[in-house]
């Protein structure tokens, strides 16, 4: 008892204060945690939140968060909805969506079935991964996460003549698998935990190509041919056979990659709605068509020559007067979409009646121009009497035709590596009639490939919202549903002179 009594008056005075301290602060941690845990649970009971596991996500897309120390005072706070701290996550595998969709709402895209067969299908939602190893086209197998990445509600997609190559079964893609759809417009209502910049809630325009950032060719601007998004070859594009696998866009909501890098955000949302029938324009057809005429060589006072007055012709022709062109002459057989060329000041060829150069001299008194620009691809046909037969080379050749000595030809037209409905056995594997000779004699310069969207994408915005061009008058957009997906793919496959825009949601209340 003695020793007892001895050592317990031996203890100094700050040893036993700091002992009292510590037990004062082990009781207040505690007290804490306990009010944390009644407070988190109290949330997970509200229907106004989502749980993922450790946090609660509200439509706000806030979280109160505990999960970096749970026992520590700062950790309980409420994180934004880009949180880094991995609140977000869970170890079951289950994501936080600040997205009402993620709340028992489903998701609906257009798959291809067949030759001329596309029909509205239920699709899963989209989740920030990509998962295509059940793709039956090997060459587009792949898996990956994709923090990187957000969830779009799809404000509008259109129906491009890319789509129509596939459709028509003129590609190596099976049917019953690939939901289609590479041109998108869309609003964020997810984001990846790697994202930065890119908002919940901002309105975007998607590319068409999906780029990565960070290769080499991605660095120098060639985001067409993007080396990191496709184990076949460079260069991937949304819902597109062979370009690695990527869900199309022509649905509800979609999933998009590397957000930071490839979105193009619209700076005010009202204003965006107010034009969104044009700057729907700017994931693929717009770019595309301006790319065409850039490559040409279009300037001010150029004459110049657009094969096909389809969606990307009408725009090439539009783009060509945006650069100043003194002439636009544009080429195609059917009689409705040469209307439409002329209904904003461009000059005319009808390829049924005749040869391209001899049409072009009636009107410039001379059968060349400076620059040509063929927007038809490989399902070109012939001309005059042969009009109705399927010639590949034809545009090509015309192109090199007509474009004077020295000059260049813009190819923004599709061709493919694979054609199993091809007329000639050669063009089967991409294999063309070509005029090379006289290209080479006449020192053409030809410009092939995807255009690299974003090179242009950000400029034709500040085009459309200054009212510097009405892109979507030039090609006549018509507003459809989703469901009216199968019709706008019959009708456009028939030559109807319109651009069919997708609204899923009836955004633009046109539907």
């Amino acid at each position: 008892e003695v020793s007892s009594f001895t050592s317990a008056r031996l203890i100094p005075a700050a040893a036993f204060r700091e002992r009292e301290r510590d037990q004062k602060r082990e009781k207040m941690r505690s007290s804490v945690v306990s009010v944390a845990k009644r407070s988190r649970n109290a949330l997970m009971k509200s229907n106004n939140f989502i749980t993922n596991g450790f946090g609660v996500g509200g439509e706000a897309g806030v979280v109160l968060c505990g999960v970096a120390d749970p026992s520590s005072v700062s950790s309980l706070r409420r994180h934004g909805e880009n949180c880094a701290c991995g609140c977000r996550s869970s170890s079951k595998g289950t994501r936080a969506f600040s997205s009402s969709a993620a709340n028992g709402t489903g998701n609906r895209g257009v798959m291809f079935m067949g030759a001329n067969d596309v029909q509205v299908k239920d699709i899963p939602f989209p989740k920030l991964e990509l998962d295509s190893t059940n793709s039956p086209v090997v060459s587009e197998r792949q898996k990956r996460k994709c923090e990187h990445g957000v969830i779009l509600k799809v404000v509008t997609t259109n129906i491009c003549g890319s789509d129509q190559h596939m459709v028509r079964g003129r590609t190596s893609l099976p049917g019953g698998h690939m939901i289609l759809g590479h041109e998108i417009t869309g609003e964020v209502v997810e984001l990846g935990k790697d994202v930065e910049f890119i908002k919940k809630g901002d309105v975007c325009s998607v590319p068409f190509n999906i780029a990565c950032g960070r290769c080499d060719n991605c660095r120098q601007g060639h985001t067409g041919i993007c080396l990191n998004v496709n184990p076949a070859r460079p260069g991937a594009a949304y819902g597109y056979v062979d370009m690695g696998g990527w869900i199309g866009g022509q649905a509800e909501y979609v999933m998009v990659p590397y957000a930071d890098f490839n979105l193009l955000k619209f700076p005010d949302k009202e204003q965006a709605k107010e034009k969104i029938t044009s700057l729907t324009l700017l994931s693929d057809i717009f770019p595309t068509g301006y790319h065409g005429a850039v490559t040409a060589g279009v300037k001010p006072g150029s004459t110049v020559y657009v094969a096909g007055a389809g969606p990307v012709g009408l725009a090439c022709a539009a783009s060509a007067q945006l650069l100043g062109a003194a002439c636009v002459i544009v080429g195609d057989a059917i009689p409705e979409r040469l209307n439409q060329a002329k209904s904003f000041g461009c000059e005319v060829v009808d390829i049924t009646k005749g040869s391209v150069d001899e049409q072009i001299e009636k009107i410039l008194g001379t059968p060349e121009v400076d620059a040509a620009v063929d927007c038809v691809g490989f399902e070109a046909r012939g001309c005059g009497h042969n009009h109705a037969k399927e010639v590949p080379a034809q545009v090509l050749n015309d192109c090199m035709t007509v474009t004077k000595a020295g000059g260049a030809v813009g190819i923004p037209g599709l061709y493919v590596t694979e054609d199993p409905g091809a007329v000639e056995d050669a063009a089967k594997t991409g294999n063309l009639s070509m005029r090379l000779g006289l290209g080479w004699a006449k020192s053409l310069t030809f410009a092939t490939g995807q255009c690299p969207t974003m090179k242009y994408n950000r400029n034709l915005m500040n085009a459309i919202l200054y009212d510097r061009v009405q892109i979507d008058k030039a090609v006549n957009v018509e507003v459809i549903s989703l469901d009216d997906a199968p019709r706008g793919y019959a009708d456009f496959d028939k030559g109807a002179s319109k651009k069919y825009v997708i609204d899923p949601h009836n955004y633009t209340g046109r539907v």
